[in-house]
């Protein structure tokens, strides 16, 4: 474990030296939450309690949605498109002989980019939306601390996501048309547009069991006490099941990738 710990330090590491990036990402979140936050206002002056969420909760979703937006990589920017690359290359055949599990180390290499970015592009913007509007954001710490074992399960969850796409080149010869599509799920059925409890009926039970929900919904909703007790520990149990789920099934398609490649003498 002391391998894979190395590799999250290095992975925060390596984004953290990126300042420049790192400092417009942040400044293009604030302006985001500007924009999406007096949409909400709108939305929710016309529809009061939309979704369950009265209008200071509504732009607590968004500040936070944008806060975590990086970090769980739901517009892409994670490790996909290196792993992809990697595999077109043929430099997969070195990450494969390395004495370490494929999958733990890419995890582990995320994880630290998650870290990273959760800390240099969530902080901000977050502080901004709390000072411009009256948000709904807790001051218990124990429900701030489930709230980040909730973050850290929706980003486990979103690299399983991406693990599985980026495997893909194993036998796509270019996975930009898988990726794009890949984002546009996510975009739409995290949250990230709008909180899923305002799609009705049976499409919006179906949207909230999908993993994506996993990765924004569920965390947002946690930091609002929507959940509380055996609710509680029901959303992390939705949010774990779906992360042993995907994990499992990226180790099961590694394994074919892997015969795949010895296959063809690679």
């Amino acid at each position: 474990m002391r391998l894979y710990a190395a590799v999250a330090v290095s992975g925060f590491r390596r984004y953290a030296t990126y300042r420049v990036a790192t400092a417009a990402g942040v400044f293009t979140n604030t302006v985001f939450g500007f924009v999406i936050a007096y949409t909400f206002i709108a939305l929710w002056d016309e529809r009061p309690h939309l979704g369950g969420y009265d209008q200071s909760q509504a732009l607590t979703f968004v500040w936070v949605s944008q806060a975590l937006l990086a970090a769980t990589a739901l517009l892409g920017g994670g490790f996909q498109e290196e792993l992809q690359g990697r595999i077109r290359s043929g430099d997969i055949a070195v990450d494969l002989y390395r004495p370490a599990d494929l999958q733990l180390w890419w995890l582990a290499g995320d994880l630290g980019r998650a870290a990273f970015h959760l800390l240099g592009r969530g902080i901000v913007p977050l502080t901004v939306g709390a000072l411009a509007f009256e948000l709904a954001l807790p001051a218990d710490p124990l429900r701030w601390a489930v709230f980040l074992l909730s973050v850290f399960l929706g980003v486990v969850v979103g690299f399983a996501v991406n693990f599985l796409v980026g495997l893909c080149a194993f036998w796509l010869l270019d996975g930009a048309g898988v990726n794009m599509i890949s984002h546009l799920m996510c975009m739409f059925f995290s949250g990230l547009l709008l909180p899923l409890t305002v799609f009705p009926g049976a499409f919006g039970e179906v949207v909230r069991t999908l993993p994506w929900a996993a990765m924004l919904q569920v965390p947002v909703d946690v930091l609002l006490g929507r959940y509380g007790g055996a609710a509680l520990a029901g959303a992390l149990g939705f949010q774990a099941l779906w992360a042993a789920v995907l994990l499992a099934a990226g180790r099961g398609v590694q394994a074919l990738a892997t015969t795949k490649v010895v296959v063809q003498g690679g």
